[in-house]
């Protein structure tokens, strides 16, 4: 059996809320397009049906995958019509087609949907209305319904791709969702087990539900940083982007922040991404006396590209002078301002280590950090 895929994402989601279309926005690190379209790789050739204006947003989010983009319609049935068009020289047995909203559509899904398309000109999934339903008026019940009978539809819808063709050239157009063009056509289509996970990202708190049935098991990971500097002339120390008065300063390739390369450190660490010296070598001219927010921003940045939030950040100063007490809230301010996090998630405190070693003979300061991160 040859299959075409049709993804249809031409809509414009203004009720998912954000500032782009809710296939483009970003969920578990990566656009909810591209969750929907893994989920169909290697079935046969894809056709995206996006909007004309999406284009360069389309292609960011599909990059390296082997599809083809297509311009859909100022309606649903005019963009899977496209989609259909552009699939015509693959000349497919059966398609799918499916909403792109759908990212956590499951291969048991797809497969049954398959299955009833051995026998069927079309098949789609569904679940059986369970809850009473009632009608309204003027916010007061006026009535119920018999829900016996009654489905809750959900895509991939499949057709026998000559047939469901015809049945969209030839439809006036308006119809709820290909099943209804396929039935007006006089095609049968049958009906197979829909999942309660197969969710269509409607609402801002669709992102959150989606996430969690994309995770899976809850993903938290744990990283530690230490860094250490020494002492040399100088006047003042900079400590998590704070300048601090000491008869000292640190000595480092950039400004020597040990507190903030800990963190940094530790957030690499997490990620399973070497330390500082891996994304930022010392033997690099452009980053002697570099503001050391730079590397922190860059952890954060690509902590959350992976699809990781910052759970919390606990940090220890050793020292014996300067006294880090009287500036720790300052400094927690200005890490939380570089990592763009709630400063309650942030720890600064300090300790001394009794006047032993290097620290303890105030040679420099070290540091040690924790960072946590969870999969969002």
């Amino acid at each position: 059996m040859h299959i075409g895929i049709i993804i249809v994402a031409a809509g414009r989601g203004t009720r998912a809320g954000g500032e782009l279309p809710k296939q483009w926005q970003r969920l578990g690190g990566q656009a909810v397009a591209r969750w929907t379209l893994e989920a169909f790789a290697g079935r046969g050739p894809i056709v995206l049906v996006i909007h004309p204006d999406d284009r360069a947003l389309a292609e960011a989010a599909t990059q390296g995958m082997d599809l083809r983009l297509v311009d859909g319609g100022a309606e649903r049935a005019a963009s899977v019509l496209a989609g259909l068009e552009a699939l015509t020289g693959d000349k497919p047995d059966k398609v799918l087609i499916h909403d792109v909203a759908r990212p956590c559509v499951s291969a048991a899904v797809i497969d049954a949907v398959l299955a009833a398309l051995a026998t069927r000109s079309g098949a789609a999934p569904a679940l059986p209305v369970t809850d009473a339903l009632w009608t309204g008026d003027a916010g007061l019940v006026s009535g119920t319904r018999d829900r016996a009978g009654l489905y809750r539809a959900q895509t991939p819808q499949g057709f026998d791709f000559a047939q469901i063709l015809a049945a969209h050239r030839a439809h006036p157009g308006g119809a709820a969702d290909d099943v209804a063009v396929a039935r007006a056509a006089g095609m049968d289509v049958a009906i197979v087990p829909g999942d309660e996970a197969n969710l269509k990202i409607t609402a801002p708190e669709d992102f959150s539900r989606a996430a969690r049935q994309l995770r899976g098991q809850m993903d938290i990971r744990l990283g530690n940083g230490f860094d250490v500097h020494a002492f040399e002339d100088g006047d003042h120390v900079i400590l998590c982007g704070v300048e601090v008065p000491h008869t000292h300063k640190l000595k480092g390739h950039s400004d020597a922040d040990v507190g903030m390369h800990a963190v940094t450190d530790a957030i690499y660490g997490a990620l399973a991404e070497g330390d500082i010296g891996r994304h930022f070598p010392p033997s690099d001219p452009q980053w002697k006396g570099a503001a050391s927010n730079i590397f922190l921003r860059h952890a954060v940045d690509l902590a959350r590209s992976r699809g990781f939030e910052i759970g919390n950040i606990d940090l220890t100063l050793i020292c014996e002078r300067p006294k880090i007490g009287p500036h720790a809230t300052e400094m927690t301010l200005k890490m939380a301002e570089v990592m763009d996090l709630d400063s309650t998630r942030i720890s600064i405190k300090a300790t001394t280590s009794e006047r032993l070693g290097f620290t303890g003979r105030e040679e420099g300061i070290a540091a040690l950090a924790t960072a946590t991160l969870v999969a969002s």
